[in-house]
């Protein structure tokens, strides 16, 4: 991606905007003279990460379909327009078992899946009254490569991935860019519990503000429907999906998907 500034004046909407991505990314985009405003959970903590940074705060569940139109709602009253969002919001499971826990999955699933596709929807109308802008969703490594340590967070983080790439080319004919962001192992309280073991191997993670710079790279100069891999001393790069082998026609050439089926392009 190359790197770009976001127009000072614009306006950005962060999911999950307490938590270590979350919080680096208002902080950058504050800098920039960037209007913020902060959308998690109620609590005394989450508004006073907001008060400390000097952006706005909305009460949100993302899991939730009306409550993300309705903050979407309210930021266009408060703001009169919305230029990017970010879907940040996402848990990890315990990973403390070899049994699928199908009531966390659910709830894995309900944030960090359901919650980007619903973001998406509240935000696509604003976006488009604004002239365009960008959504930029962020996904993991772990929806390139599946943790078998975490099958609710790799199928979630896989789904927001393959949400993106098909939503790209229907959004992009709007004005409207979405991407994928997908760090490996932050710096963040995920890691929290296996940090020890980060340590002892000595391996590196990543800092919270170098996937905030990837974010805030990923709205202004994000391809389409990409998902970019963060990984320390790396950077951001675009991630290269294979193709699938295509279907043969009775003379035996390689079948075309019928237009209809594609969408806009």
């Amino acid at each position: 991606m190359s790197e770009h500034t976001p127009r000072p004046g614009s306006v950005a909407l962060v999911t999950g905007g307490s938590g270590g991505f979350g919080r680096a990314l208002a902080a950058r985009l504050r800098d920039a003279d960037v209007r913020v405003v902060l959308a998690d959970l109620d609590s005394p903590r989450n508004r006073a990460v907001a008060e400390e940074l000097g952006v706005g705060f909305a009460v949100l569940d993302v899991t939730d379909h009306a409550a993300n139109q309705a903050v979407v709602a309210a930021v266009e009253a408060e703001h009169g327009r919305l230029d990017a969002a970010f879907l940040n919001a996402g848990i990890a499971g315990s990973g403390t078992t070899d049994a699928l826990d199908v009531e966390e999955y659910l709830r894995v699933v309900a944030i960090d899946l359901h919650g980007v596709v619903y973001g998406t929807d509240a935000a696509r109308p604003a976006l488009r009254r604004a002239g365009g802008g960008s959504v930029v969703v962020t996904a993991s490594l772990a929806g390139l490569s599946p943790m078998p340590t975490d099958q609710a967070y790799s199928v979630a983080k896989a789904g927001a991935v393959a949400f993106v790439r098909s939503i790209a080319p229907v959004l992009h004919a709007e004005g409207i860019t979405i991407s994928a962001i997908c760090p490996g192992f932050a710096d963040t309280a995920i890691i929290d519990p296996l940090r020890e073991h980060f340590a002892a191997a000595d391996f590196p993670v990543l800092t919270a503000d170098e996937v905030a710079a990837a974010m805030a790279q990923a709205w202004t100069s994000a391809d389409p429907g990409a998902a970019y891999v963060v990984q320390p001393g790396v950077g951001a790069v675009p991630y290269r999906f294979k193709g699938v082998p295509a279907a043969k026609t009775t003379a035996g050439e390689s079948a075309r998907i019928p237009t209809q089926l594609m969408g806009p392009l």
